[in-house]
Formats: C-alpha cells, sequence, structure tokens
C-alpha cells in the first residue's frame, strides 16, 4: 500500500496491524496462490530493485530470496515498521508513491504488487516510476483485475452490477477464519492503466490474466513494463 497520507493511505495505516496478521498467515491469502507464477514474470535481479508500496514486506523478502538488492517504500508507517522487523537488514522507507525521495534513474526495476489500484493519484505514481526507473528497466506490476470489483459472483456466474468505466471508491469489510480485515481502494478500468503507462512512456512487454486452481475469471492482471533506451 502506498499513498499519500490522505484518503486510502490513512485508511490503510488503521488497517495496518490487522493487515501484518492477515498476510503473514501462510496460504491464507492469493499471494500464496500467485506468488511462484509472479515471480515467473519478474526478471532476474540486476542493480537496484524498488518494491513499491511493500506494506510489511512480503514481495520485498522474497525478492531478496531471489538475489534482489531491494529497497521498499509503503506510505504506512506501521507497516514499514513491521517490514524492517522481519528484515532488519533491508532498506525500508516511508514515502508517499506521487513522491519518491530517489533520484532519476536510481533503479532498473520497480515491482508493485497488488498496489496500483490503492494509490490516491494513479498517474502521478506511474510518472514517479518512469522517473527512477533507469532507461532500459523494467516494471512488474499486479492489480486486482479491473472487472473483478464492478460485480459479484451469484450461483456460479459472475455479474456484472457497477459501472465499469470511470474512477469509483470501493470499500470491502472481510471477516474470515477469525481475521478481520476492511480494503479500500479505487477502481479503475483497463484503460486508466495502460494510459498511465502511455503517458509516462512505459512499453508494456507482457500482459497476463494468471489462472490458478480453476478459478473461473480473472482475480488478478499483471503488467511488465519496461522504460526505452
Amino acid at each position: 500500500m502506498v499513498g499519500e497520507r490522505t484518503s486510502t493511505a490513512r485508511e490503510w495505516e488503521e488497517q495496518a496491524r490487522n493487515w501484518v496478521v492477515w498476510v503473514r498467515r501462510p496460504g491464507f491469502d492469493s499471494y500464496w496462490r500467485y506468488r511462484d507464477r509472479f515471480f515467473e514474470l519478474v526478471p532476474a535481479a540486476g542493480r537496484a530493485t524498488l518494491d513499491l508500496g511493500c506494506g510489511e514486506g512480503r514481495v520485498a523478502r522474497d525478492l531478496a530470496a531471489r538475489g534482489h538488492q531491494v529497497t521498499g517504500v509503503d506510505a504506512s508507517p506501521t507497516l514499514v515498521e513491521a517490514a524492517r522487523g522481519a528484515d532488519p537488514e533491508g532498506r525500508y522507507l516511508v514515502a508517499d508513491s506521487a513522491d519518491l525521495p530517489f533520484p532519476d534513474g536510481g533503479f532498473d526495476l520497480v515491482v508493485a504488487y497488488n498496489v496500483l489500484m490503492d494509490v490516491d493519484d494513479l498517474p502521478g505514481t506511474v510518472r514517479e516510476i518512469g522517473r527512477v526507473l533507469e532507461p532500459g528497466g523494467g516494471l512488474c506490476l499486479s492489480i486486482t483485475h479491473p472487472i473483478t470489483n464492478t460485480g459479484s459472483r451469484r450461483d456460479g456466474v459472475f455479474v456484472l452490477d457497477r459501472p465499469y468505466f470511470g474512477r469509483h471508491r470501493f470499500e470491502e469489510e472481510v471477516e474470515r477464519d477469525g481475521m478481520r480485515m476492511r480494503f479500500t481502494g479505487w477502481n479503475h478500468p483497463l484503460s486508466a492503466y495502460t494510459a498511465a503507462l502511455e503517458d509516462t512512456g512505459l512499453l508494456i512487454e507482457a500482459l497476463r490474466e494468471p489462472q490458478v486452481t480453476g478459478d473461473a475469471f480473472p482475480w488478478h492482471l499483471w503488467i511488465r513494463a519496461v522504460r526505452p533506451r
């Protein structure tokens, strides 16, 4: 989770301790099902990797285990503190995704796992990603699939019951196995994400709708993009 300390960012900070418990239960949420497939999309370790919206640090730790030199950033001080506690040797900073404290071209890879639907300034965040990427550097992102938050499953059929186009706020309270979490963010159509990449000059190399364990419709959308040399 990354974003300015208003609206979505503030709400995620309020949920931070719930989130730490939620994500650190092995096998509990979708990350554990999709993780290995997602990392097939991620290039091999290079000079410097930015984990944008690092949360409590699980993606950063998995990147480090694969040889990446990782810097993690998040707008939630509580989540950054949790990331540092789990990985004392790592580098984790509190930062606004639309105003990153790094020089131009400071990274050759940015990873944003299920982050961009949570930021309040999507175009500004993508511009900052492009700025901190060196020429030839790559972006690997995962978002909840744009169609997922515009509908619901009814009797095994997915039904669109909310607008697809436009920018719409979403909030969902989930309680499962004694744990409670409130998710907040923004619904955007796919074209909002691709337009942000296009306006920043990032070129899409791969776009995937992962299907694991018999998914009937896509939960995630993954994109790998590159900043041209």
